[in-house]
């Protein structure tokens, strides 16, 4: 069984621990704050026991969104390939929500089971979700023009 107190001093001990929050589906839920200013979530859901998630939720910016819903089909598809296959190469799980090939949020996770569990390799999964993320800004930023890489993904929790 994995060690709330543990992960919870580890990331104290980092700088990364934000806060615990009420979440009725998960044995416990931190809010990550890596790096300074963005948010991410590490929880242990309910029945799994031995295994946590690391996730970050973002939703696109509504002016990125305009500029996305205006650009051609074909735009908009290779764009959701590489977004796909980038991200598969990664190692982590996505989830987009990308109705017409029109990216709205997306969703990426990685999870860490008991047997594997060190304060390093926690670590390390937190900065790959996050790396994951600043890949789909900046592709972002590539197809569809420059973003404020802050103003995406502040207060966006995973699951509240």
């Amino acid at each position: 069984m994995i060690d709330e107190k543990q992960i919870r001093d580890w990331l104290a001990d980092e700088g990364l621990f934000k806060e615990k929050i009420h979440d009725d589906t998960a044995n416990f839920h931190f809010i990550i704050n890596y790096p300074e200013g963005h948010v991410l979530d590490l929880i242990q859901p309910k029945g799994k026991d031995d295994l946590i998630v690391i996730g970050c939720a973002t939703e696109v910016a509504p002016e990125q969104l305009s500029v996305i819903r205006t650009s051609s089909e074909i735009k908009k598809q290779k764009f959701i390939w590489e977004l796909r296959l980038s991200l598969n190469q990664f190692l982590l799980d996505l989830n987009l929500n990308h109705p017409n090939n029109e990216l709205q949020s997306f969703f990426i996770t990685d999870e860490i089971f008991e047997d594997g569990l060190t304060k390093n390799h926690l670590i390390f999964v937190i900065k790959k979700v996050f790396k994951g993320n600043l890949h789909c800004i900046w592709l972002l930023g590539k197809y569809f023009g420059e973003i404020d890489p802050n103003s995406i993904g502040d207060g966006n929790v995973m699951f509240e």
